[in-house]
């Protein structure tokens, strides 16, 4: 299968990086080391070029009350500018994917979700939305994205970007400015657990934003430090952490249903009845005792006996430990509780811990 490839490769090729396959996309690992990237965006800022993700332009009279249907959150609650963190739900209950939603008024509103759902997405809101007005537009090849991220995010971004000051967006909000004189959709949003913007915008003026943030000193990051800062920050990867059989309530994301502001959505009914009879597996936190670092699908086990799995771990570059996530039992899924992870034939010690790992202070 050939891979697909961002408007940036080039680019990020001339920086150094190192690809991997990801979702049908050839998309940079690495460039100058996981662990110098990850600390950059720590301390100053990072760039990752994210223009893989799927994007969906929204457009209708009844959008809002359409999208209700499909998700938990109360979207009715956004003004124009904000943005929703949320999920789409299956018939079952179970997460299609985590999007984000932007609300660009009662008529138009846009949605950027995972490059491997894609195609998914799009099928399940085509097949839910078509019937009732709502068009969809898959602009997802049309501009690149970019997010840059770190506490020095805003001030080394605002002197590219007109029309918009930077420091009126708070987090999870939204606005349009110019790049090199081209419209930019700019969002107080990111993956990485730090302050920091995703930066939509033409594919020729993005490049000469990528240049220009070079210049700046702007250290270019690839999926592997993603990785790591979403982790340390407790953020959920989709595919590994949850999935089409994982609920809102077993992934720790009940804090997205609304429940008292939302009349109907998709299995709210079967959603209520986990809540009420109880879930039978919840996402923890790990931290590893010794050496020894857990990766997806380690068994957990107490008392020897396996009573879970691992979904996603590292060594965390910032708490020099090693992290991860995983499903156990509500019982043997408390803070403090000591487990063991299988790898390679080995046991492990481990404590459950509790979430996030690390936490930034972000406007």
């Amino acid at each position: 299968m050939t891979l697909q490839r961002t408007p940036l490769h080039d680019l990020a090729i001339a920086a150094g990086a190192k690809f991997v396959p990801f979702s049908g996309w050839e998309m940079a690992v690495q460039y100058k080391g996981l662990k110098v990237e990850h600390q950059a965006v720590r301390t100053e800022a990072g760039m990752f070029d994210i223009s893989h993700m799927g994007k969906f332009q929204l457009a209708g009279e009844n959008l809002i009350a359409a999208m209700q249907k499909l998700v938990p959150s109360n979207l009715a609650r956004l003004d124009p500018g904000q943005a929703q963190y949320t999920v789409l739900l299956n018939n079952h209950g179970g997460i299609i994917d985590d999007v984000i939603y932007y609300h660009q008024g009662d008529r138009q509103g846009f949605l950027i979700v995972n490059a491997a759902t894609t195609q998914k997405d799009w099928d399940w809101l085509t097949g839910h939305l078509s019937d009732q007005g709502i068009t969809l537009t898959d602009v997802s090849q049309e501009n690149i994205l970019l997010a840059i991220q770190g506490p020095k995010a805003e001030e080394i971004l605002q002197p590219v970007v007109e029309n918009l000051d930077l420091a009126t967006l708070k987090l999870f909000n939204h606005g349009q400015g110019q790049i090199f004189g081209e419209t930019a959709f700019i969002a107080r949003t990111g993956y990485t657990g730090e302050d920091g913007f995703e930066v939509m915008v033409a594919p020729m003026a993005g490049k000469k934003l990528w240049d220009s943030l070079i210049e700046a000193g702007v250290m270019p990051c690839g999926l592997g430090a993603r990785d790591t800062l979403r982790l340390e920050a407790g953020l959920h990867l989709y595919g590994q952490d949850m999935d089409d059989d994982t609920t809102p309530l077993e992934a720790g994301l009940g804090w997205l249903i609304h429940w008292q502001e939302k009349d109907e959505f998709i299995a709210k009914d079967i959603l209520q009845t986990q809540k009420a009879v109880g879930i039978q597996r919840r996402l923890v936190g790990l931290e590893m005792q010794g050496r020894g670092i857990a990766r997806h699908d380690y068994p957990v086990l107490v008392n020897g006996e396996a009573v879970g799995l691992v979904t996603s771990g590292t060594m965390s570059p910032t708490l020099e430990k090693a992290i991860a996530l995983a499903y156990l039992p509500p019982a043997l899924g408390k803070v403090g509780q000591a487990v063991t992870v299988e790898i390679r034939g080995k046991q492990y010690l481990a404590q459950v811990v509790k979430k996030p790992f690390y936490r930034a202070d972000k406007k």
